[in-house]
């Protein structure tokens, strides 16, 4: 893949230009580099697509609406697994915010499994998508769900200044070409008071359930962020989203943080890694991989 389709972006939460490659990736990632950002320790992939293109990618080779098996899709919201991380996402939301009747926005709305889960007679909300993909937005229209075509800023950017009490981003954030952008844009959909669910496969803490390989791989940056408790935690915070609520991700596969809507997210605590100690991580979790698991 040609390099010159990149372009080398600072830190997405910090800003800081100071990236410390980390040294086993290019060995998963077909030679490419992912860093850590050495001043607040966030993972990502510097060298990204442009939203367009990244964009493009997604719609028209990841997650595709084909007539294939569900087994053989590139990507389906369908499979058990994805099923039920949604469901998981909605429990810990409904524990911890009053839902029934409210409106919610779906960032990524993909096929419109997780709008059917919350349209349901015990929830009722008024929900509405967000999506790049227009094949997925025919399948949204199909369902009976108001949507957008294309991405959250180009949303907040056009909309008709319509607001909702909850916002969710579940396993989209990190497939993002920026995701402070999506958060900044986020706020400004979501009323006063209102909440966003952010949830994601807690990318950092939870490595050695599977090996590296099966983790990182060639198509990095569509899957550019990786996030700790700590990464994600400040940009909420940065965004203007209070945390006010965050499940056991420590021993479990999910990382699910609810976030309450103040008008900046000045004075909110910005908590850090050290990104020296990220780069031995991911080193140790190298380590481990080629010890136990090359050859799966």
């Amino acid at each position: 893949m040609s390099q010159d389709i990149f372009t080398l972006y600072p830190c997405d939460l910090c800003g800081s230009t100071e990236l410390i490659e980390i040294p086993c990736a290019p060995h998963y990632m077909d030679g490419r580099p992912l860093h850590v950002c050495s001043a607040c320790g966030f993972v990502q992939a510097a060298y990204r697509r442009t939203p367009e293109a990244l964009q493009k990618m997604w719609a028209e080779e990841i997650y595709r609406a084909d007539d294939a098996k569900i087994s053989d899709k590139t990507y389906t919201a369908r499979i058990p697994a994805v099923v039920a991380r949604q469901t998981f996402a909605i429990e810990f939301l409904a524990e911890n915010v009053d839902i029934k009747g409210k409106s919610l926005c779906d960032i990524g709305a993909g096929e419109g499994q997780f709008l059917e889960m919350l349209r349901a007679p015990r929830f009722d909300m008024d929900v509405f998508g967000i999506e790049p993909s227009t094949e997925n937005c025919a399948i949204l229209d199909e369902l009976g769900f108001a949507n957008f075509p294309g991405t959250m800023e180009e949303y907040a950017a056009n909309s008709d200044g319509r607001t909702f009490d909850v916002a969710s981003l579940i396993w989209t954030l990190e497939n993002c070409q920026s995701a402070s952008g999506v958060l900044a844009a986020a706020h400004d959909v979501v009323k006063p008071g209102g909440h966003l669910v952010m949830a994601t496969g807690s990318r950092i803490l939870m490595p050695f359930k599977k090996p590296l390989q099966y983790y990182l791989g060639p198509n990095v940056d569509a899957h550019p962020f990786h996030f700790s408790a700590n990464a994600l935690t400040s940009l909420m915070h940065k965004a203007g989203f209070k945390v006010i609520a965050h499940n056991r991700f420590i021993d479990s596969d999910y990382m699910v943080l609810i976030g309450e809507r103040v008008e900046s997210g000045d004075g909110l605590p910005l908590p850090k890694d050290d990104g020296h100690d990220v780069v031995d991580f991911f080193e140790r979790w190298h380590r481990e991989t080629q010890t136990h698991y090359a050859d799966w």
